[in-house]
């Protein structure tokens, strides 16, 4: 009976919030359309637009849809603009549980009383969100730790949420103009493998060592230790990092950090994470964020990563460089030759469309360019040529917008592509120059030591293999043409029997 009480709620919400009218709009059948359009609206919200009473129902429905309403805010090739822009406000704060079952949490899932485990835990916690909240503590050894634990019984809430999330997502399907485009059940199965990521703590304890390991000694970024003995699927402990925060500018200038070497990091951090790592946080928000007194960002929450694969590094290098040179023939065959847009797409008429979107945006100083924006417009012109966009792609571009809002906040004038493209300039020549050919060679001489000694063996082999299928074709040859004769004779035989008979 829950769910049906969960229905009653939405249900509620949708009319509350005026939501009717969001969705007549692009319902196929026209007599449905009519019964949508004669539902009364609340007073309450009518007055505002509808991507702000979307945000605002979200928000009402709880932790699960608010999530759910942050990640289709990283899909402008899905939705409009505007209810991009807006779902992006969404903030995802709730109250902490009781501290009482945050103990019995921890203690279940380690094992261990939480005197055995730290010595001493602070029971009010410092932060808290609708999957986990965060405590203070500080282990036997002296080490002060973050532990982030996750709430208790919070599965089957999830997936009842889920459960309705693609009931709708079918009905959507069936019944919008565009349903088969938006891929809307797609869409909540992404969601609920990125909430189930999310659900395990050891995931993101193996996130936040890839990411140390990578940045190692590095003289930008801090990312906090882990501390595996005391995780679980349940529990994450972590090195506490103390830390200003980066939105707190007026501190920032008061412990004298250099605001624009911090703007300038935070772009040199982005792209060394995509292009030399392949390997990025993906929720670079400045509530993730904090700046150490040496002037170095210290990374926090590792629930969301993004990987990129070699062959996406090399053309999205190759998209951004002919972005900014204006290439557009370059940035359609690139989207051709990647499998981006289907291999039937005319190149010419992909460079048009391209051309169309980013010559307004090339209309501006290059200080005031923005890649995300770049990316944005490209996924809206995807639309129009049926573009699969790839996960890892959205979740790059939802990041570099982070960034950018980040660097601009902290230094107005900051020239995003001035501070690029010497970075990307430098990857594409080691990616292919000859520096990159012995690299490779370098890379794969393990594969090759196991390879040649054994080649004249796998030759003859092949060699004998394909001798041998020459026999079988042969023999197979050979009794068809017998059979043929045969069937021939036959026929002959009663031929002659025949002639015999009848004379």
């Amino acid at each position: 009976m829950k769910w049906l009480k969960r229905t009653k709620t939405i249900a509620q919400t949708v009319y509350r919030f005026g939501l009717a009218e969001l969705v007549s709009g692009h319902i196929r059948q026209s007599w449905l359309r009519a019964v949508f359009d004669k539902i009364p609206q609340s007073a309450e919200t009518k007055n505002e637009p509808l991507p702000v009473r979307l945000r605002l129902a979200l928000e009402n429905l709880g932790p699960i849809f608010v999530k759910f309403g942050q990640v289709l805010s990283t899909r402008p090739d899905l939705i409009p603009p505007a209810y991009a822009q807006e779902l992006a406000k969404l903030q995802d704060r709730v109250p902490p549980f009781d501290a009482e079952l945050s103990r019995r949490q921890i203690e279940a899932s380690l094992g261990h009383s939480i005197e055995t485990l730290y010595a001493e835990f602070e029971t009010r916690p410092v932060a808290s969100a609708s999957i986990a909240q965060v405590h203070k503590a500080r282990l036997h050894s002296g080490e002060q730790v973050a532990v982030k634990v996750l709430r208790p019984n919070l599965l089957p809430v999830i997936e009842q949420d889920l459960a309705l999330l693609r009931f709708g997502a079918g009905w959507v399907e069936r019944l919008f103009a565009d349903g088969k485009r938006l891929k809307p059940r797609e869409v909540v199965a992404e969601f609920d493998k990125y909430l189930h990521d999310e659900l395990d703590l050891m995931r993101e304890a193996a996130n936040a060592s890839q990411l140390g390991r990578n940045f190692q000694n590095s003289s930008m970024l801090i990312v906090p230790k882990v501390f595996y003995d005391y995780c679980s699927r349940d529990v994450l402990t972590i090195e506490w990092m103390d830390g200003t925060p980066v939105a707190d500018i007026a501190a920032l200038k008061a412990k004298g950090i250099d605001l624009k070497q911090l703007a300038r990091y935070g772009v040199e951090i982005f792209f060394t994470q995509v292009f030399r790592n392949g390997f990025f946080h993906a929720d670079m928000h400045p509530g993730n964020i904090l700046v150490a007194d040496d002037g170095r960002y210290i990374a926090l929450d590792f629930g969301i990563v993004g990987s990129l694969t070699d062959y996406d590094k090399r053309y999205l290098a190759i998209n951004f460089l002919a972005f900014f040179n204006r290439d557009y023939h370059r940035v359609a065959t690139a989207h051709i030759e990647s499998g981006w847009v289907p291999a039937d797409t005319r190149a010419e008429e992909l460079e048009s469309a391209v051309r169309a979107v980013c010559e307004p945006i090339f209309n501006k100083p290059l200080s005031q360019i923005s890649f995300g924006l770049v990316l944005m417009r490209l996924f809206e012109t995807s639309r129009r040529f049926n573009v699969e966009i790839q996960p890892q792609l959205v979740l790059l571009q939802k990041t570099l917008l982070n960034i950018e809002g980040l660097g601009r906040q902290l230094d107005p004038d900051l020239d995003l592509w001035a501070t690029a493209k010497p970075f990307l300039t430098q990857w594409m020549a080691e990616q292919v120059g000859p520096k990159a050919f012995f690299n490779n060679l370098k890379n794969e001489a393990p594969d090759w030591a196991q390879i040649l000694p054994a080649l004249p063996r796998k030759l003859n082999m092949l060699v004998d293999e394909n001798r041998q299928q020459e026999m079988r074709d042969a023999y197979i040859h050979l009794v068809k043409i017998q059979q043929q004769q045969s069937l021939w004779l036959a026929v002959i035989a009663v031929a002659l029997v025949l002639t015999l008979l009848f004379k």
